[in-house]
């Protein structure tokens, strides 16, 4: 049996870096613990506070309460409103609730709800190009409901009735792949030349890091495992880049949902992981294949991230009560 799996293993494991958490996931998810440390249990959190199952569950352990809609909350409890963003009813909705909200959007979301409004106050016709339905685009979209067009690909920014001659802006989700994305833009450009385009790039650069990782690993593997949740966009978008490069790629949230077959005839296997996966995850997978005989683990460094984003005002002033309150009791 030993025999049988070694001849299954594959030579060499290639580790992506950066991958997993990017700098808006860990503030969420450290918003939430937080939350949890300030006020106790139960702490109401507005949708998934990230796109991972494994996360999920851990902080739901701790007494996070999961909802999809802050109505569901009761008056005055502590809610965290989730890392995609949410329309502007949901803030409203809370405060009509006397909720105590903690808001865990992620800066880089926010920056694009700022555009929305910008150009909406502006009086211009909005392009939002995204997938519909993901949370971050119901928030986004909520932003300046009446401006807003969600298109997804090339052929969508076709049937948009639009005056050839308008005053138009896009904006973009910031978990796309950036190919993707490019050619909505292009094909926009082409029906509208007075297109105007965001001051920086919508794609958050943690999204662009992990995609370019990516196209590295493809050079040089004949397999890329992504460890990610299928909910989440930029875990998927990441199998997309390998499978574009026409290299095999699977998208897997845990060890235990690794085929054996994929492994046949494989020399090289890339390894990375969504910006939602908790490392853990991905050091489960190499100890998988360890296991099984591969004896050369390697890293790729594509570029170092050293991106950190601070806690909401009001969190951290309730932190920092806190720990007065406790000196105090203390002396």
């Amino acid at each position: 049996m030993l025999a049988t799996l070694a001849a299954m293993a594959p030579h060499t494991l290639l580790l992506a870096a950066p991958r997993g958490f990017c700098a808006g996931v860990d503030r969420a998810v450290l918003i939430v613990d937080k939350a949890l440390e300030a006020y106790g249990a139960p702490v109401y959190v507005r949708h998934e506070i990230v796109h991972n199952k494994h996360v999920v569950e851990s902080l739901r352990r701790k007494g996070a309460i999961f909802v999809e809609d802050e109505t569901e909350v009761p008056e005055g409890a502590v809610i965290v409103f989730s890392a995609h963003g949410s329309p502007p009813d949901a803030y409203a909705n809370s405060q009509r609730l006397g909720h105590t909200l903690i808001d865990a959007t992620c800066p880089l979301v926010t920056k694009v709800h700022h555009e929305a409004r910008r150009h909406a106050r502006d009086g211009r016709d909005l392009v939002l190009i995204g997938h519909a339905g993901h949370q971050e685009v119901i928030g986004t979209m909520g932003q300046a409901p009446a401006s807003t067009t969600l298109v997804e690909t090339p052929e969508d920014v076709d049937t948009l009735d639009l005056d050839i001659a308008a005053d138009l802006a896009y904006i973009t989700q910031t978990t796309l792949s950036l190919d993707e994305t490019r050619a909505v833009v292009d094909r926009l450009r082409q029906r509208f030349p007075q297109l105007r385009q965001p001051k920086s790039d919508d794609i958050c650069y943690a999204t662009q890091n992990r995609q370019d990782a990516v196209k590295q690993l493809a050079e040089r593997c004949d397999l890329i495992l992504v460890v990610g949740s299928q909910t989440s966009s930029n875990s998927k978008r990441l199998v997309e880049v390998s499978r574009d490069r026409t290299v095999p790629a699977h998208l897997v949230d845990e060890a235990a949902e690794i085929d054996p077959a994929w492994l046949e005839g494989v020399e090289v296997v890339g390894l990375t992981s969504g910006a939602s996966a908790p490392e853990v995850l991905v050091e489960e997978v190499v100890d998988w294949f360890r296991a099984r005989g591969t004896d050369h683990v390697d890293t790729l460094v594509v570029v170092d991230e050293d991106v950190e984003f601070s806690l909401p005002s009001n969190l951290a002033r309730k932190l920092r009560g806190g720990a007065e309150d406790q000196a105090v009791a203390s002396a």
